[in-house]
């Protein structure tokens, strides 16, 4: 049983290792689309951490700061009490 799983072990690793040759076809520089394709994500990424570092620091604000209180006094429609 031991000698069957170390064949089958070896042979699975003979195979499996030419998966991970490179052959290095996939070193061409880029583009410039795809770099304009970069700028325009960290664009986006950019522009939407300023408003969520506004709502973040107004939720702090709200967390951290006292309760405000309440008037027992109710007041009508005219503003009389």
């Amino acid at each position: 049983m031991k000698s069957i799983l170390s064949n089958s072990t070896g042979i699975l690793l003979l195979i499996a290792g030419s998966a991970f040759a490179d052959t290095g076809a996939g070193t061409a520089e880029n583009g410039w689309l795809w770099m304009l394709f970069l700028g325009f994500g960290a664009l986006i990424v950019a522009f939407q951490l300023v408003p969520s570092m506004i709502l973040f620091g107004a939720m702090l604000r709200g967390l951290f700061s006292p309760a405000a209180k309440e008037n027992s006094a109710t007041t009508d429609t005219n503003g009389a009490k």
